[in-house]
């Protein structure tokens, strides 16, 4: 069967990888631009699995086929492509604070201890730690405001970069075609009475297929317009900055992801951190959504709240991206686009493309072989 791809960020790039390790599947991917823009560029990775509130049903499970798959998706690339994926294997440490919005203090713990019965029921690990753990082990936090921390040693975080640029140089070894700078100009609806697509018009001539992936972020709206149905995805944009400190906060031997007011600290190697990200939404019912450098400033200030000594940083660069939000239902949307049974759809993560990324792939795959 051929498979056209439509997106090679880390949705399209992941899809594009596990559906290479089916036999009998001719792959080809397509993408206006080169590999891991747009949203994916613009991420920091950051896994949040185990240490989310969600506990059953699909937003559950979808963490959860992602965490297992990472570990050993990573091992599986590196080794496929010689190259290594930065990948932080010393979890996730979430700082708890007394003006939370949502609890008071007590309510608030009383929470984590109910999903750290649960995850332990599911197998996995939260640990509940008061200040003064904190303070023992992450001596770089010194926020007056905290009550405590959840240290999550099973969630993760890597380069979003990397990891896709692997998944490609992979799927290309496994035989998949990849073609970028290549523009879409239409998908071609079904000439007579049915439901199943024929082709996809592009820049560079057109690609016929017995399946279609849109994986294309916020490009996937104006393609499903084209087929006469309407995916309402929107931008909300992120912005992120890189500070140079020099050398590692606190335990050189102990870099999780800080986390805290949704507020991330990310050590990336060589005493730097990625420190991220605002969440900005157009206004006035446009679509240009020019960053707010207040935004920007507020989560850096934020971020030397809860690690003083950041505040000797160097700002060595700041950059954000766009990511594609669903309006008026769930993120992701992972489906058949309705009237058509050969269109997935893979598309609208909104915050979590790269976490879902896996799971994304693995129901794509099943979507496929099923028929």
């Amino acid at each position: 069967m051929n498979v056209v791809i439509i997106g090679c960020g880390a949705v399209g790039a992941a899809i594009a990888y596990e559906l290479s390790l089916v036999k009998q599947l001719k792959i080809t991917v397509i993408d206006k631009q080169p590999p891991a823009q747009a949203s994916t560029g613009a991420a920091l990775g950051v896994l949040m699995g185990i240490i989310s509130h969600k506990i059953k049903g699909k937003a559950w499970r979808m963490r959860q086929t992602s965490i297992q798959r990472y570990e050993s998706l990573i091992p599986e690339l590196e080794e496929l492509t010689n190259h290594k994926i930065a990948f932080n294997r010393q979890g996730i440490l979430m700082l708890l604070t007394r003006n939370a919005d949502y609890f008071v203090a007590d309510e608030q713990i009383s929470q984590w201890q109910k999903l750290t019965e649960i995850r332990h029921t599911q197998g996995y690990q939260l640990e509940i730690w008061d200040t003064t753990k904190l303070q023992n082990i992450c001596p770089q936090v010194e926020d007056k405001n905290l009550i405590g921390a959840i240290y999550s040693p099973q969630d993760r975080q890597l380069d979003p970069t990397a990891l896709t640029l692997a998944l490609v140089a992979a799927a290309q070894k496994n035989g998949v075609t990849f073609k970028f700078g290549v523009n879409v100009l239409g998908i071609t609806p079904p000439s007579q009475q049915g439901d199943i697509c024929q082709q996809v018009e592009t820049t560079q001539g057109n690609f016929t297929a017995d399946w279609f992936v849109v994986a294309a972020g916020l490009g996937s709206s104006p393609l499903s317009a084209q087929l006469n149905q309407m995916v309402d995805i929107r931008p909300v944009l992120g912005q992120a900055l890189q500070l140079r400190l020099g050398h590692s906060l606190g335990n050189p031997d102990f870099q999780p992801v800080i986390t805290g007011n949704d507020v991330h600290i990310v050590p990336v190697g060589d005493g730097h951190y990625w420190v991220g990200a605002t969440v900005e939404f157009h206004t006035n019912g446009s679509q240009e959504i020019p960053p707010n450098t207040e935004l920007l400033e507020s989560v850096k200030q934020q971020a030397i709240a809860f690690c003083p000594d950041l505040a000797k940083a160097t700002t060595i660069r700041t950059w954000c991206g766009l990511r594609p939000r669903p309006e008026g239902r769930p993120a992701p949307i992972i489906e058949k686009l309705s009237g058509f049974s050969n269109v997935l759809l893979a598309t609208g993560h909104y915050r979590n493309g790269i976490l879902l990324a896996p799971a994304t792939a693995d129901a794509i795959r099943e979507m496929i072989i099923a028929n």
